[in-house]
């Protein structure tokens, strides 16, 4: 007992020493040193390389955007008040992937609307200016595969988000994109784009973000799950055969009308009109002969 008294009382002598703090220090520092340099390395490099990405997004910008839109990404007026290019701070990167991505920008000139046309940059470059437009305002994010598949539900519970996209899309779009999503026209001079057969990223992307006319449906407005059910039920339309014969691009009631109005009865009264003439010139030929 007395020799284990006198070995703690040693120990606890040489912890109260100056040199056993100093240890202490030294292997406190280490430690330390060796959890940043194990850490520390990956995010400098992930730090880095968003940072490379947004400044190489901000020479494209400069170069193919800020016409319009300006140097800092603030929207520019023209003299008498007219909007030449809108704010682009706080849009996020979901609007440049929407607009750039499907070729609506760079707009040839400025009007009523800017439509899909062959896309001019490289995907790595619509990234880069994403992220630079991202990095002026917090915005939404361009989503993920996950966000609009039905990749892991089942078959009933597949078929239970189309009818409920369905319902959705009958609701809130049918007045401006039509009843089966081949578009229609807008007042002064803008139209609704057909979106059957658009990729489902881009429909999110403009559920999101609401290009040109069309409202913005915010994970407030529509949740995520809700989007993803209106892209299914989209997805659905263009597996569906179509029973009904000569569709005329499925524009609905008004084309359908103007086509029976000027096909149908137009063509009733020219056959109308031939029969009457035909008539005609056979009472003359029996008149002659008889005379």
């Amino acid at each position: 007992m007395r020799l284990l008294n006198r070995s703690a009382g040693r120990l606890s002598r040489h912890r109260r020493g100056p040199l056993a703090g100093l240890l202490l220090l030294v292997i406190g520092l280490g430690l330390t040193g060796g959890l940043y340099a194990t850490f520390s390395p990956a995010q400098a490099a992930k730090e880095d390389s968003q940072s490379m990405k947004v400044e190489e997004g901000r020479k494209l910008f400069l170069v193919g955007c800020s016409f319009c839109h300006g140097q800092n990404g603030q929207g520019i007026s023209t003299i008498d008040g007219n909007q030449l290019g809108p704010s682009l701070v706080g849009v996020g990167a979901a609007a440049v992937d929407f607009q750039v991505g499907t070729g609506r920008m760079p707009m040839a000139q400025p009007g009523a609307q800017a439509p899909r046309k062959k896309v001019v940059y490289t995907q790595d470059e619509i990234d880069a200016m994403a992220a630079y437009v991202a990095s002026l305002g917090p915005g939404p994010s361009v989503p993920n595969a996950s966000d609009y598949s039905l990749d892991g539900l089942s078959e009933e519970e597949r078929q239970a988000a189309i009818v409920r996209g369905g319902q959705i899309f009958l609701t809130n779009c049918t007045a401006c994109h039509n009843f089966e999503g081949s578009g229609g026209a807008m007042p002064r001079g803008g139209y609704a784009p057909k979106i059957r057969g658009v990729e489902p990223r881009y429909i999110y992307e403009a559920l999101l973000t609401g290009p040109q006319n069309m409202p913005s449906f915010s994970n407030g407005n529509l949740s995520p799950e809700e989007k993803r059910d209106v892209i299914a039920y989209l997805g659905s339309l263009n597996d569906e055969t179509g029973y009904g014969g000569f569709s005329m691009g499925g524009l609905g009631p008004v084309a359908e009308g103007l086509f029976a109005w000027i096909v149908g009865i137009g063509g009733l009264v020219g056959f109308a009109v031939w029969i009457a003439a035909h008539t005609t010139r056979s009472s003359k030929k029996k008149k002659e002969v008889a005379a």
